[in-house]
């Protein structure tokens, strides 16, 4: 069976506009993070992870009636568009498969107190909170009448979306795949329910919440972006003369069947979805789902404590960014190709690694030669998705 390679990807996250300033982020491990005042309970403080462009106009086309997710995921779409010298008349079977976690709640909620007044209510009021909006207006916007599809597996969306292009690829049903997530999930009604969890921290500095590997603090630190990237079969890239930036060679994900709020503790099926993604082989590093919960940061101890004792690298990257829900193992998969094609292990910020002291975590850039990288993610709906990333040579 042909490889599935990536030959083109975008990204639109807090503090990074395209993939060079991504890479400059990663790579000196720079905090994108902002306090957001009187978001909180009672007009308190909490940490966040923000886009700032309004992306109404998006290459001269219009979407200010258009979901912020949507906005999100056609921007990152359009330079992987870009990025992978696609035309639009190559292919006759394309496919669009995002991946969400609240797709367009945001607006669901900015527009819900008028749902009971007509004069009220846009015009646009059924399709704004359409998680689907978001690949449909990449089709739109690329001008793409194939395929398109939207899952919504909470935080591993974008990571399941890659899962299934890939297996479109190696079926046969599409030649190309662009494939991603996008989440906007600033709002009041995320805020308020991650504050009840106590997941949320509030009226702390930047450097004290978001920490990952760490059980002397709490919280995580919520993000909005996206990320998107081209798949395609190997033989397909390497015919048309296109840039390899690496392959997807293994992938696996499982579900936890547990309550709603609950995780696997043992780590038991995040070490067999990570188990199955990689086979036999050995990363180069991971790239962890660890954003600053502790218990979910213990899973991923357990998990590589499994697998790799202390012998493998393990870093995380939301102490830079927050976590960006459904869009972020895809930006996960965006940091591994950076990685292998410019030769550093991104560093683990904020975080000295207190009560995960034998995890063998990267706390400073570390530049090596990278061949291989796995990538774990985890959703609260309870899914444990993970993806076996190689350096094309």
């Amino acid at each position: 069976m042909d490889k599935i390679v990536i030959t083109g990807f975008g990204v639109k996250a807090p503090g990074v506009s395209n993939i060079d300033q991504f890479k400059e982020v990663l790579e000196h491990g720079i905090c994108t993070q902002e306090i957001l005042h009187g978001r909180g309970n009672n007009g308190s403080n909490i940490v966040c992870g923000v886009v700032h462009e309004d992306l109404d106009m998006i290459s001269g086309q219009k979407y200010k009636r258009y979901p912020r997710a949507a906005k999100l995921g056609i921007s990152a779409a359009e330079e992987a568009y870009t990025m992978a010298n696609l035309q639009n008349d190559e292919f006759t079977r394309v496919a669009v498969i995002m991946g969400t976690s609240g797709g367009g709640i945001l607006e669901a909620e900015k527009f819900s107190n008028h749902g009971n007044n007509l004069k009220k209510v846009p015009i646009h009021y059924i399709p704004v909170g359409d998680p689907h909006t978001i690949s449909s207006g990449i089709t739109k916007h690329l001008g793409i009448n194939g395929q398109a599809y939207t899952i919504s597996t909470g935080c591993t969306a974008s990571l399941d979306a890659l899962i299934m292009g890939k297996l479109f690829l190696e079926a046969g049903y599409a030649d190309i795949c662009i494939v991603g997530g996008s989440d906007a999930l600033l709002g009041d009604w995320i805020t308020y329910g991650f504050l009840k969890t106590g997941t949320i921290a509030e009226n702390v500095e930047i450097e004290q919440t978001g920490v990952p590997f760490s059980t002397s603090h709490k919280g995580f630190v919520k993000s909005e972006g996206s990320a998107v990237v081209i798949m395609e079969r190997k033989k397909d890239a390497e015919s048309r003369g296109a840039k390899i930036w690496g392959q997807v060679d293994g992938s696996a994900s499982n579900n936890e069947a547990l309550p709603m709020l609950k995780s696997d503790t043992s780590g038991c099926l995040m070490t067999s979805a990570l188990k199955d993604a990689i086979g036999d082989c050995i990363p180069t590093y991971v790239n962890s789902q660890a954003l600053g919960l502790v218990q979910n940061d213990m899973i991923e101890y357990i998990t590589h404590s499994n697998l790799f004792g202390s012998t493998v690298p393990i870093t995380s990257i939301k102490g830079m960014t927050g976590h960006m829900f459904g869009a972020m193992g895809a930006v996960q998969v965006i940091t591994s190709l950076l990685s292998m094609e410019y030769g550093f292990i991104p560093p683990t910020i904020k975080t000295s690694g207190d009560g995960f002291n034998d995890l063998p975590i990267v706390f400073e850039t570390k530049y090596q030669n990278v061949e291989s990288v796995a990538i774990t993610n985890h959703g609260v709906s309870g899914n444990n998705t993970c993806l076996f990333m190689t350096k094309h040579n």
